[in-house]
C-alpha cells in the first residue's frame, strides 16, 4: 500500500489542492464571463451592427440555403459556424482583459503591502569563530587549543 499513501500525499500537497481551487474557480469565471458575453454584451452589439446575432452568422456549406443555424444543424449539412467563433472569441478577449486587470491589482496590492510594512531588524548572527591571543587565527569558538600555533586557549 506504499503506492496509495504516496498518491495521497501527492494530492494534499499545498500546490496540488491550490491548483485544484485555480481550476473550479477559472471554470466557475469563465461561466460569469460567457453569460456576460453572450447575454450582456452581444444583443447590443448585434443591435448596432443590424440587428445580426452573432451566434446565427454561419456559412452553409451544401448550398441549401438555410435561413438559420438551427435549421441547417437539423438538416445535417456542413457548416461554417463564424458567428460562434466570434462569441469565443469575444469571450476570451473579455476573460484576457479580466485576467490582466485582476494580476494588476494584485500586483499593485503586493507592492503597496511591501513598501508599507515596517522592516524586520536583522538579529546579529552568534559567532562561530573566535581569534587566538597568540597568533591570531582564526579558530572554533569551542576550541580549547589553536590548531594553528596550538597554544591553550582560555576564555578572555
Amino acid at each position: 500500500m506504499p503506492v496509495l499513501k504516496e498518491f495521497r500525499d501527492f494530492a494534499m500537497k499545498g500546490n496540488v489542492v491550490d491548483m485544484a481551487v485555480g481550476v473550479v474557480m477559472g471554470a466557475a469565471f469563465g461561466k460569469i464571463v460567457t453569460s456576460l458575453v453572450n447575454d450582456v454584451l452581444m444583443p447590443p452589439l448585434g443591435m448596432l451592427l443590424g440587428k445580426v446575432d452573432f451566434s446565427n452568422l454561419f456559412l452553409d456549406l451544401s448550398g441549401k440555403g438555410f435561413a438559420s443555424l438551427a435549421d441547417a444543424k437539423a438538416a445535417g449539412a456542413a457548416t461554417v459556424n463564424y458567428g460562434m467563433f466570434l462569441n469565443t472569441l469575444v469571450d476570451f478577449l473579455i476573460v484576457a482583459f479580466a485576467l490582466f486587470v485582476l494580476v494588476k491589482w494584485i500586483n499593485k496590492a503586493r507592492d503597496m503591502a511591501e513598501r508599507t510594512a515596517k522592516p524586520v531588524p536583522e538579529v546579529p548572527a552568534e559567532p562561530t569563530t573566535k581569534e587566538c591571543p597568540y597568533c591570531l587565527s582564526l579558530v572554533p569558538i569551542k576550541a580549547v587549543r589553536c590548531p594553528h600555533c596550538t597554544s591553550h586557549l582560555t576564555d578572555n
